[in-house]
């Protein structure tokens, strides 16, 4: 295997947000681990993947401790690219992860319990074999844990060297606000919120960007390509090797297809006049909203298909309004 030096030219094309009230700069598209880079998948592929990323300045890794499958083998497997392709360029990355689903049997390996935040930040870090993690997170909120405990998890973890940052997942605009002034008052304030966002699932305006930006908390997007469904690959309907074809995915299934398939099809016609893929111009719609974009891939095309978006961020008011009414 030939020794990887990465791309002189990396950080020329690729926009760099700052995220909420910090001097952190997140990419506009960043890399998620959460399918294709578990032990079930080729390394090598898992490999080219990541290293073709940060050739193309994305900068930031979205891991958390279950991503696999299976849970932990993720971590592994960047943990491994960071012993030996990307140990010079520690500096220049971003590495997140979080805990919060299930990982482990029993009352500890779940949620939001100190116990099991401290417990997971720690496994984390040995499988990715690194001192800290750039930002922590608390993957979602807790109905029986106090929102003290969680934060003072948090808290803690930058406390004791083993993060520079965190965040929080899939919280509502009430938590969000609570949890933001629990940080604010510990004197480790929250820097970012992971929401799922996308065209077809718009949550997160019924009140969460308004707490977001009152409180100065940046915003990265899971799920911006809806699992696919706003790409090209369901505009003629369900291939058989996709994901929608597959009886095991309750995320994304035929039904789901069928109901969006007229808005793909309208919505791909204007990405085509804009001179765009539909996931591109999905992922472009949805940076006017958030800070950084989370992209999933199974193979390197599709990583530089999808950083396309970057290349036309623009709306105009016309194109606006129609992709309104398609989504109306």
């Amino acid at each position: 295997m030939m020794v990887y030096q990465a791309n002189p030219a990396r950080y020329e094309r690729m926009p760099y947000r700052p995220c909420g009230r910090s001097g952190l700069k997140l990419p506009a598209i960043s890399l998620g681990m959460w399918h294709n880079f578990g032990a079930n998948k080729p390394y090598d592929n898992s490999r080219a993947m990541v290293l073709a990323a940060f050739d193309a300045g994305i900068t930031h890794f979205d891991l958390a401790n279950n991503y696999g499958p299976p849970p932990g083998s993720a971590e592994l497997t960047f943990g491994r690219l960071l012993a030996t392709d990307l140990k010079p360029y520690r500096d220049e990355l971003l590495i997140s992860t979080k805990a919060g689903w299930e990982m482990w049997p029993g009352p500890y390996g779940d949620l939001g319990s100190r116990k099991y935040l401290m417990a997971s930040l720690d496994a984390s870090l040995k499988r990715l074999g690194v001192d800290y993690v750039d930002v922590f997170y608390s993957h979602r909120p807790d109905p029986d844990t106090p929102l003290e405990e969680t934060m003072g998890a948090l808290d803690s973890a930058v406390r004791q060297g083993k993060a520079l940052y965190v965040g929080i997942s899939s919280y509502s605009p009430e938590q969000t606000r609570e949890a933001s002034r629990i940080l604010r008052d510990l004197g480790t304030p929250c820097l970012i919120h992971q929401p799922a966002f996308s065209m077809f699932d718009r949550w997160i305006e019924h009140g969460l960007t308004d707490v977001l930006r009152e409180e100065g908390i940046g915003s990265i997007a899971f799920c911006p390509l809806a699992q696919g469904l706003l790409t090209s690959r369901y505009l003629n309907g369900i291939p058989g090797d996709s994901r929608a074809a597959a009886s095991d995915n309750p995320f994304l299934t035929p039904d789901n297809v069928q109901t969006r398939l007229a808005q793909i099809q309208q919505l791909d016609r204007i990405a085509q006049a804009r001179g765009q893929s539909l996931a591109q111009m999905a992922l472009a719609w949805a940076l006017r909203t958030v800070t950084s974009v989370i992209i999933g891939a199974s193979r390197v095309e599709q990583i530089h298909e999808n950083l396309g978006a970057i290349d036309n961020l623009e709306f105009s008011a016309e194109e606006l309004a129609a992709i309104e009414a398609i989504l109306a």
